[in-house]
């Protein structure tokens, strides 16, 4: 398997430092607000990461933080009048149940900020003890210049770091670029006690701390959006190895692009921002992980009015490929097939392991011997199983997702017409009978093995 490592700049093989255990960390959501679709990708896409990684190693530990200390989420608990937990609770279970109609499975590990002070004050102390970070006027930040290779995972040299200091410069700073581990807490906000007065921490030493306590010194895989190379990831690596004694924090840096609305950055301030459980409402959760599928992890993708419809359409052609195949028995020695496995292994592509799973449909379509049937299915069901698609039966997916149940008494006797139109001929009977149930929520399809029917 070889993965593209933003910290090198190109494509390696992935080697672990245990092949027995597998290690994973993933910046997860701040939960101030429901999850856009910008937050959905990489959820997606370290999911298919983690579950391929499990085809191939005994054990991956895959850790994704909740980030539940954060000044949006104090201001929308003072917004609301109640405790920063109401707020960070209400939407950490949205993000969850969000995830899940994405067929995306929960990490192994979800820690939280705020279970993991001690921690993280710890951390803070070693760094101020290595003399990497001071404290001043009740803060503490980490001091930029004393890590030589800062800048090397985003590529700006240290000059231009240090003039483009996002933060507005503050008089107790030692240099532009240097950044918070801990601030102080008003009464009025919420802080924890520390060495250095009651405060709270910085964004970035969070995540260093939590996979620390976690997953050790060195992790093999970190992962995120494309976003957060800079400064989230350029910090958390400075902490980490001058807090570790220079050891490296990653072997292995991923990050994923970012979606585009209509070929324009997703924005707040231009209004375009979409929620993922607003998207649930125009299709179901399997085809926005398709929609996030189809273009490589490392590049944008653009999200139109379209790609839903067009999703649909691409599931049902690989759930009509499996109902044709409803009463073959799935061979038990056929597996992954390689077109899937090498696609997945090379640097985790998922539009050419897709092109493999809609071949495999085309030639169970086409296919009419037995055995040839049984392997088919059950190379579509693997390679489902790898993508995280074709995870319900054909009958819901055709039932529109809801449990079978069978039709309504009007739809039943509407379809039983329409087959008898279509038996005498009756072509504008048949299709006045389509509009009718279509009307009914029902869809009608014709084949050669007659009419099937889906919701709508």
């Amino acid at each position: 398997m070889q993965l593209y490592n933003t910290l090198s700049g190109n494509k390696t093989p992935f080697v672990p430092q245990d092949a027995n255990r597998v290690t994973v960390y993933v910046c997860g959501p701040t939960v101030y607000s429901y999850a856009h679709i910008g937050n959905a990708r990489p959820a997606v896409v370290f999911d298919v990461l983690t579950r391929w990684l499990r085809r191939r190693y005994p054990q991956v530990v895959y850790v994704r933080n909740i980030t539940d200390i954060d000044d949006k989420i104090n201001a929308a608990a003072v917004k609301e009048g109640v405790d920063i937990r109401t707020i960070t609770d209400r939407y950490a279970a949205a993000y969850h149940e969000d995830l899940a109609a994405l067929g995306v499975a929960l990490p192994d590990l979800e820690p939280r900020v705020t279970e993991h002070l001690p921690q993280i004050i710890d951390m803070i102390g070693r760094l101020i003890g290595s003399g990497h970070a001071y404290a001043a006027e009740g803060h503490v930040l980490f001091h930029t210049r004393s890590f030589a290779d800062y800048g090397a995972l985003s590529r700006r040299d240290a000059e231009s770091l240090q003039a483009g200091a996002r933060v507005e410069v503050a008089p107790y700073k030692k240099d532009p670029g240097d950044f918070v581990l801990w601030k102080p807490s008003t009464e009025a906000q919420p802080g924890w006690d520390s060495p250095w007065g009651r405060g709270r921490p910085g964004w970035h030493i969070e995540c260093s701390a939590m996979a620390e306590a976690l997953l050790g010194d060195t992790l093999d895989i970190h992962g995120g959006g494309h976003d957060l190379v800079f400064p989230h990831h350029e910090n958390e690596i400075a902490q980490s190895r001058c807090a570790h004694g220079g050891a490296p924090f990653a072997r292995y840096w991923v990050h994923n692009g970012f979606v585009n609305v209509n070929a324009e950055k997703m924005s707040k301030s231009i209004g375009n921002v979409l929620l993922v459980r607003k998207l649930l409402e125009q299709g179901p959760g399997e085809a926005i992980r398709l929609v996030l599928l189809t273009a490589h992890y490392r590049q944008p993708l653009d999200w139109t009015d379209a790609v839903i419809p067009e999703a649909n359409k691409k599931l049902d052609r690989l759930y009509g490929a499996l109902r044709s195949l409803a009463d073959v028995p799935a061979a038990a020695d056929a597996g992954l097939p390689e077109s899937v496995a090498a696609a997945l292994d090379d640097d985790l592509n998922t539009p050419q392991a897709l092109a493999a799973l809609f071949e495999l449909a085309r030639d169970a379509n086409k296919a009419t011997d037995p055995a040839d049937k049984a392997r088919i299915k059950a190379q579509l069901q693997a390679a489902g199983d790898a993508l995280g698609l074709l995870q319900m039966g054909h009958e819901q997916w055709f039932a529109g997702g809801a449990e079978v149940d069978g039709l309504s008494a009007e739809a039943e006797a509407l379809l039983d017409e329409r087959a008898a139109a279509r038996a005498a001929r009756d072509w504008a009977g048949s299709d006045r009978l389509r509009d009718q149930l279509k009307a009914l929520g029902v869809a009608v399809e014709d084949g050669k093995d007659g009419q099937r029917w889906r919701r709508l």
